[in-house]
Formats: structure tokens, sequence, C-alpha cells
């Protein structure tokens, strides 16, 4: 008859070792009150009732019988449904509760309705109802029990209402008072152990998300993205994409690795790549690998924004890198690097097999194919701040970068010459209105790109612009 409400697991508690050991999972399963515990007492209430009114010659003797089905049936539902609530423990238990919303509508009609002990019945399963499956389940159990009652009082009581003895009364009434603070305390168990759970789920997120994160550092962010979010898999699959393939070393690094210490070299080395890295985040490139002082970057996955956007966002990440250089030499030389490190590029757009490479425990994203080697090629090519393109890349930039024809040039690896382009600059940014502009001389270096001073900074520029060139007057005069 009476069920108790939801549960987490049956101590009412989270234990110490509510985090799975293995997996690091807060438990979820703690038991506000067991139904089997509410269940039998309050069909133990319904018995002493119907036992105190047949003592007191207001019901008839049969109803020894109901008394006793009170007696057996919360072991026969605990029984019967243990298989079942292993499969769905929600479902099940709403519909036993429909069950007892039935037997006990059918007590309340044999009690005549109007009795204080038919009232108390009533009161907990509604509260049971209620916090069990929320409005819904209330209402569909106070029509069925409403049914219940009103079908066995016209069927077996027409026309009066049965008076309890006040000691079945009170009975019920203390039963009725009991089971509504046991469910109150055991809800505030429940909820208390739900904000315990609540702090170690989050912060069990907070140490997902910082061990997420330094994964990261180990893998491109696009890749680590279509991981975490469940779009790839971490399995041995690969396919065939058109790609734009970058290549790119420093020319001259080897001379200063002669000249410098092995720490400072490399506070260098990780200052270039990681300023490198971040152009080719800022155009959407795939960060491939490093391998020494060379960079592998490739556009088209696992994102693509087609063949010929793919290949001027690679092109223009190497006009930016190129550009970029002299504020690092400028840099460098103040810290008394005098060794004047360029770089050098090549790209090359075509078909690759790109995925994961290796074994099943120990995985490479990466490209192979021809044109990785050719992008490679190229880069060994070009000359120290140039930028070198295959003609297939060429094809898909030349509206918006100019390029200077080198002819055709024998590659190892390929049987069939090669045409290479040298990549020059923006178109936009060709001619009188070009917003970028660079000069290098010794004791010199102007670096400006029109387009991202705001106004602020450009009356801080103009008047260092005139100081500048102040001086200058003032020195050769």
């Amino acid at each position: 008859m009476i069920r108790a409400p939801a549960n987490i697991r049956d101590t009412g508690k989270i234990p110490a070792n509510a985090i799975d050991s293995a997996e690091g999972t807060p438990s979820t399963t703690v038991h506000i009150m067991p139904d089997y515990l509410g269940r039998t007492l309050g069909y133990a209430a319904m018995a002493a009732i119907m036992i105190a009114g047949i003592a007191d010659g207001v019901h008839s003797v049969w109803l020894f019988g109901m008394a006793g089905f009170a007696i057996v049936w919360p072991h026969l539902a605990q029984l019967f449904s243990l298989d079942a609530r292993k499969r769905n423990s929600s479902t099940i238990r709403q519909h036993l509760l429909l069950i007892d919303s039935a037997i006990s509508g059918a007590f309340i009609g044999s009690l005549g309705l109007i009795s204080i002990s038919a009232a108390a019945i009533a009161l907990m399963m509604m509260v049971t109802c209620f916090v069990v499956g929320g409005l819904k389940q209330w209402a569909s159990g106070s029509l069925i029990l409403s049914a219940a009652a009103l079908t066995v009082f016209f069927l077996f009581n027409p026309g009066y209402a049965i008076t309890l003895p006040p000691v079945a009364d009170l009975l019920a009434v203390i039963v009725a008072g009991v089971y509504i603070c046991a469910t109150a305390l055991f809800s505030h168990q429940q909820a208390k152990a739900l904000r315990h759970a609540t702090l170690l789920i989050q912060a069990q997120r907070e140490q997902s998300i910082a061990l997420s994160q330094k994964l990261s550092k180990y893998m491109s962010p696009q890749v680590w993205q279509t991981i975490f979010t469940g779009q790839r898999d971490a399995r041995l699959e690969t396919q065939r994409k058109k790609l734009a393939v970058f290549f790119s070393d420093i020319q001259g690094f080897t001379d200063l690795s002669e000249e410098m210490e092995p720490e400072a070299l490399t506070d260098v080395l990780n200052h270039y790549l990681n300023e490198m890295s971040q152009i080719a985040l800022k155009h959407g490139g795939t960060i491939d690998k490093f391998v020494g002082d060379s960079i592998m970057i490739f556009f088209g996955d696992p994102t693509s924004r087609g063949q010929r956007a793919d290949t001027l966002a690679c092109v223009s990440m190497a006009i930016d890198m190129r550009k970029h250089m002299k504020i690092l030499r400028q840099k460098w030389r103040s810290q008394g690097i005098k060794t004047p490190l360029q770089i050098r590029m090549g790209i090359s757009t075509g078909y690759t097999t790109v995925g994961n490479f290796g074994a099943e425990n120990r995985m490479d994203y990466t490209i192979i194919g021809k044109e990785v080697n050719l992008a490679s090629r190229m880069e060994h090519l070009a000359q120290p701040g140039e930028i070198l393109v295959t003609h297939e890349a060429f094809s898909l930039i030349k509206d918006s970068i100019m390029c200077r024809d080198k002819g055709e040039v024998t590659v190892k690896g390929f049987s069939r010459p090669i045409a290479v382009y040298q990549v020059i600059d923006h178109r936009c940014d060709l001619g009188r209105n070009r917003s970028f502009m660079e000069h290098e001389h010794s004791g010199f270096t102007l670096y400006l790109d029109s387009e991202k001073v705001n106004e602020n900074d450009r009356v801080a520029i103009l008047q260092a612009l005139d100081e500048a060139a102040s001086r200058l007057r003032h020195q050769r005069d």
C-alpha cells in the first residue's frame, strides 16, 4: 500500500568509498527510504486498524482475510519485483505504487470514507505518490485511490459510513505521523547525500577538464576537439583528402646552435615555435609536428573550408610568418643574437592520406603521400625568407596572391619537372595602397600594418616617427 520515495542507497548516505577506485565516478544509488520498509509499515497499520475494528464488532470476521493479505502483500511485492527492479527500477516502482493506491482505496472504502483512519491512510498514500513521481504520479494515484474507495463503499456499505473505535483512529494517526516524519528524514538525507555527490562530480569534472587541457597540448586543437566531442574515434583509420601542406625551417639555426648554450638555444627555439604556432592557429592550420626547428602544418582536415580557401589560408599564414620573423629578429638582436635567422617555406596542394597511423596502443594523427614529400622539397629549394608553392597551389591562390614564376625544377622522388612559384605578397598589400610596410637596416627596423593600428596608437606612432626623423636630420646636418 504505502511506498517509500525513490532511493539512492539503502544506507541513506554516501559511504567513504563512494568514488569508485577504478572509474573515479561518484555513486548515485543512495536510497531515501527503502520501498520494502515503507510498504511494510503502511500495510501493518492497515492490518492493525482492521483487527481493531473486528475486535470492536464494527467489521465482519471475514476481514481477517484482508488483514492477512495486508501483512503478506509487502513481502510478495518485494519478491516478485526483485528481478524487474534491476532492469527498470523506476518503472516498476511507479507501477507498484498504482497497485498500492488501488488497495488503499479499497481499504478506505471499507472504512466508510469519512473516518480519521481513512484520512490518515489517504494522506500517507498521497505524500508517497507526490514524492516518488511528482504531480503526474500524484494525480494517477489519487484517481485510482478514489475510484477504488467509492467502488468498495457503494458495493459493501450503501447508505451509511463506518465510525471506527478511537483506538483505531489513534493508531492510524500515529502511523501516518511516523511515516511522514520518516519520509521527511530520509528526504533530508537524500538531499544531503546528493549535495555531497554533486560536489564530488564537480571536483571530478574540474579534474577531467584540467587533464584534457594538459592532453590538448600534445596534439593539434582541431584533432583534440574532434576526439573529445566524440566526432572521431581513437582507432587506426585513414581517408583520402585534398589538403594544403606546409613545411618550414630556420636557415642558420645550425650555425646558431654552435654559438649558444643549449639552455639559451632552447629558449629561442621555444619562443619561435610558440609565435609560429599562434599564427598557424589564427589561420586555422592543423599543426602536425615539430622536428627541431622544422614545422609541418596542413589545412583541410579535420575541418575544411574548401580547397581554394584552405590553400589561401595556408599561403596567408606563410606570409604572416615571414613578416613576423622581422619582429623576432629585432628582439633576438637586442638579446645579443647576431646571426640573421630567416625561415624558408614550401607549400603543396593535392591528395594525401590523412588519419591515425601507428599501433593500437600508440597512434599519431598525421598525413602521408607524394604531396607531403613535394611540400618538403619546396621548403628545401626555397631561399632564406622565400615561400615556394607548386602549380596546383598557385592555380588556387593566383587571384589573391601575387606570385613569380620560377620555372620548372627537378626534385628528388619525382620523375617529371615540377613548376615552382615564388610568393610575393597579397595583391591588396602591393602598390601605393598597401597596408603593410617593412624596412630593415643596420640600426633601424620598421614594421607597419596600418589596418591593425587603432586611432589612439596612430597618434603615438606619428610622434615617434617625427622624433626619429628629427634625430636623423639633426645627425645629417
